[in-house]
């Protein structure tokens, strides 16, 4: 269970970093990457 729930937070975390990549409002990268920080921390089971 804790491997599919690893994948999925990974899944969307490649997302939003892509996304945040693209975007050229410098606001919507700022959000992105304050978005991206949880993720990260779940990939490595950090709470």
């Amino acid at each position: 269970m804790t491997l599919i729930y690893r994948c999925i937070v990974v899944f969307v975390l490649t997302f939003v970093i892509r996304c945040m990549f693209r975007e050229k409002n410098f606001w919507k990268q700022v959000t992105a990457a304050m978005v991206i920080l949880p993720l990260i921390l779940r990939v490595l089971l950090i709470k």
